[in-house]
C-alpha cells in the first residue's frame, strides 16, 4: 500500500512530527522486495477482503476504484473472481501495478489527499491500510463517500492494534509497541480511530453500516508472521529511534516469530462498509 492528480497537486503533508510520509519516510517501493513484503500481507488479508467484496454485491457490471492499491492483488481478483467490469487502481506510486496489466485493470499515479482528486464515480470504492497512515481521515471518508455512484458502497480495511498494556510483556508485543509508535512519530500513522470507521461512515451519509475484524494466526512461517518480520527490518529505524526497544530487541522479536514459543496475537484488520442511498 502506498496512499496515493497526474500532474501531481500540493497535497497534505503527514501529520507526523517529522512531516514523513508512507512509501518516502519509511516502505519506499524502490526498496529490494518491497513487492514482496506487501504480497506477504495480501496473502494474510486477501480471502477475508474478497469474500466481503462479493457478499457486498460485487461483480459484473461494477466499475470499481482500489484506493492505495499496492501491488494490485485485490484489483486483480476483483476482475478475475468476481467479474466486475473494472477497475481503477490508484496509487502514489504505480510501478508495481504496471508490471503485471491485465484486461479491465487501469492505472493512476494520483494522491487522494489532493483537492482535486476526482477519478469518477463507482459501484466500490475500497481502501485498505491506507486510511491509517494518512491525517485528516474524517474528511477523507466523506470524500471517498462522494465518489460512489447510488447504491454503491465504500469499504475501508485498517489494522487494529491488539498489544495493549495488559498484553504479556513478549518480544513480540515489545517490537509491535515500538514499530506503531516509530510509524506515528515518522509518518503519522494512528490505529487508534479505526474502530470509529463505522460511525464515520454513518456521518458520511451512508446507510447499511457494518463492520467485522479478523485476526490472522501468528504461526511459524505463516504469511502474517513473515510480514511482521519483514517489516520490523524495514522499519527498524524507525523504531529505534523510539527507545523502546534496541538492535537485539528486534532481532529477539524477530526470531521469536519463528519459533514455536511465539503465543501472542497479529495485529487485526478491521473491515467497514456503508452504502450510498
Amino acid at each position: 500500500m502506498t496512499p496515493s492528480a497526474d500532474p501531481p497537486s500540493p497535497a497534505p503533508r503527514g501529520d507526523a512530527p517529522g512531516g514523513g510520509r508512507y512509501g518516502e519516510a519509511v516502505f519506499r517501493p524502490g526498496q529490494a522486495h518491497e513487492d514482496e513484503r506487501i504480497d506477504l500481507g495480501a496473502l494474510a488479508y486477501d480471502d477475508i477482503t474478497m469474500a466481503r467484496l462479493r457478499a457486498l454485491g460485487a461483480g459484473p457490471g461494477w466499475r470499481c476504484l482500489d484506493v492505495g492499491a499496492g501491488t494490485g492483488t485485490v484489483s486483480r481478483r476483483l476482475l478475475d473472481e468476481a467479474g466486475v467490469t473494472s477497475v481503477l487502481a490508484v496509487d502514489r506510486d504505480v510501478r508495481f501495478l504496471t508490471a503485471r496489466p491485465v484486461p479491465g485493470l487501469d492505472v493512476l499515479e494520483a494522491d487522494v489527499t489532493a483537492p482535486d482528486f476526482a477519478p469518477g464515480r463507482f459501484r466500490l470504492v475500497h481502501a485498505r491500510f491506507v486510511l491509517m497512515h494518512l491525517p485528516e481521515r474524517e474528511r477523507l471518508i466523506t470524500a471517498l463517500a462522494g465518489l460512489l455512484a447510488p447504491g454503491g458502497v465504500l469499504v475501508l480495511g485498517d489494522a487494529v492494534d491488539l498489544t495493549s498494556e495488559r498484553a504479556p510483556g513478549t518480544p513480540y508485543t515489545k517490537a509491535m509497541r515500538a514499530m506503531w509508535e516509530g510509524l506515528r512519530v515518522t509518518i503519522g500513522t494512528d490505529v487508534s480511530r479505526v474502530p470509529s470507521y463505522p460511525h464515520l461512515l454513518r456521518g458520511a451519509g451512508l446507510v447499511s453500516v457494518g463492520a467485522e475484524i479478523h485476526v490472522p494466526p501468528l504461526l511459524p512461517g505463516s504469511p502474517i508472521s513473515r510480514f511482521w518480520a519483514d517489516t520490523w527490518r524495514r522499519g527498524r529505524a524507525a523504531m529505534l529511534a523510539t527507545g523502546l526497544v534496541d538492535d537485539t530487541a528486534v532481532d529477539e522479536a524477530i526470531r521469536y516469530l519463528d519459533s514455536d514459543d511465539c503465543a501472542a496475537l497479529s495485529a487485526g484488520m478491521l473491515t467497514a462498509w456503508g452504502r450510498k442511498p
